[in-house]
């Protein structure tokens, strides 16, 4: 009867032990499902889905987010602008202008903004097609450049119907709709 009961007893002293662990386990997955419901805030503290661009010319781009992943990609070209999607830790899910995703560490991310001139434009073309870059925020302002396709700007400032760009050493204005790296009307500052 004593072997009966130091039985029933461990036995529930082990199910009590593993509810106890798995209840911290079920909370914080919980709370990363609802950090990840809410539209507009990443884990991070930062808005999701933001633009971003990459501080180094050799960036891996992972198929899950740690070293453990394979590389599925490797973005050769500083300044490119992504898009972050989702966050887990220190890991970036990102998508590039032809809509490829994967992770990426966020230090080889930046905040600053840049855009592609274009990009949709590219794939299929036998020329390059080209933007005007313009000395003020209207079509009838004259042009102080002209840049093809596939350019990066730094995306200095948007009013939500053009953005103040720099391609070089050329600065002007080019219509917000034929950049990718900026939000159909956001206000960039």
């Amino acid at each position: 009867m004593a072997g009966r009961r130091c039985y029933a007893w461990l036995r529930n002293a082990s199910i009590a032990a593993i509810v106890l662990l798995a209840v911290p386990a079920a909370a914080a997955a919980e709370a990363a499902a609802v950090n990840a419901a809410i539209p507009g805030v990443g884990a991070s503290g930062l808005p999701l889905p933001r633009y971003v661009s990459l501080k180094s010319d050799r960036v891996n781009l992972r198929q899950g987010p740690g070293t453990d992943y394979p590389t599925a990609w490797v973005y050769r070209r500083a300044g490119l602008p992504l898009e972050v999607i989702e966050e887990f830790e220190v890991w970036r899910k990102v998508r590039d202008a032809e809509g490829t995703t994967g992770w990426i560490l966020q230090n080889l991310l930046s905040g600053r903004r840049t855009a592609l001139i274009l990009p949709w434009e590219i794939k299929g073309a036998k020329t390059r097609p080209q933007v005007e870059i313009r000395r003020s925020d209207s079509d009838r302002s004259p042009p102080v450049a002209l840049v093809e396709a596939g350019v990066i700007a730094d995306v200095q400032s948007c009013d939500g119907l053009w953005c103040f760009v720099a391609v070089d050493r050329f600065r002007g204005y080019v219509q917000q709709k034929k950049l990718w790296g900026v939000y159909d009307r956001e206000v960039v500052r």
